[in-house]
């Protein structure tokens, strides 16, 4: 029988200890589970695609439904909004104008954009509309009540998967109803595509509410049938000019033809 030399014990020795060792390591060591997977961005892409089918009802939605806006420190006003069977649509804004003396309605139709003067305090005169553009154009920002925005081109903005904007659900306001979602933009721009807030939708697509820092706006009743499409307010004048949403400036009292007059 052979026999180890005094040298190669030496040299075996260390690895006879060390094998036990490696073995144990080999069979206790084990590749760490995977994380598990987060369904939030899976739920954030369903609230989204809620809320872009909610709005797209929206579009497809003929009626005629009153809302009241409401916002700190000012008195209530009813908005009468009519999408019709054509596509045409209007929406009636007291206090829309002149710094909230004079009602103005607001048109799209196949002739263009329009805004009509309405016949109020600050604003005595018949109504007249004045053409604004195609039906499609923005309306200056200085034209712009903004209120009508949650119910016409704002739709779109929310039906497109591409606006940069984050969706939530949300708790329903007190006295709005529907399903109510919170959006908020995602853009650097300080032009947000829409205003951040609560936006609430019936079943069938119909805009119930919405909460913005510019106010409430809250359906009143159930909508009634869309007419075939949509009359303007009054004749269209083409050398008028329309109303501002700013109050006219007070006139300098020292210009007057009476200063200085005992």
């Amino acid at each position: 029988m052979p026999v180890l030399s005094r040298s190669a014990g030496r040299v075996l020795g260390p690895l006879v200890l060390a094998l036990p060792a490696v073995l144990v390591s080999c069979t206790t060591e084990r590749p760490p589970p995977p994380p598990p997977a987060d369904p939030g961005p899976v739920e954030v892409d369903a609230t989204r695609d809620e809320l872009a089918a909610l709005a797209a009802a929206a579009q497809d939605r003929h009626l005629v439904a009153r809302y009241v806006f409401s916002r700190p420190g000012q008195p209530d006003r009813d908005i009468v909004f009519t999408s019709a069977n054509d596509g045409s649509w209007r929406v009636d804004v007291p206090g829309g104008a002149l710094g909230g003396t004079a009602d103005v309605s607001l048109a799209a139709t196949g002739d263009g954009l329009f805004q009509c003067a309405l016949p109020s305090t600050g604003h005595p005169e018949p109504a007249r509309c004045v053409r604004l553009g195609e039906r499609d154009d923005a309306l200056p920002r200085r034209l712009d009540p903004r209120i009508q925005h949650p119910l016409t081109d704002w739709l779109d903005v929310l039906t497109d998967r591409r606006a940069p904007l984050a969706v939530a659900l949300a708790a329903t306001p007190k006295g709005l109803s529907g399903t109510c979602y919170s959006v908020d933009s995602t853009s650097a721009s300080l032009n947000a595509p829409v205003d951040v807030g609560i936006y609430c939708y019936d079943t069938d697509g119909t805009p119930t509410g919405v909460r913005t820092e510019a106010g409430t706006l809250r359906l009143a009743a159930p909508p009634g049938p869309a007419p075939a499409t949509v009359q303007l307010a009054g004749p269209v004048v083409a050398d008028a000019e329309p109303l501002d949403t700013a109050a006219p400036p007070t006139p300098d009292p020292s210009l007057s033809p009476s200063a200085g007059t005992p």
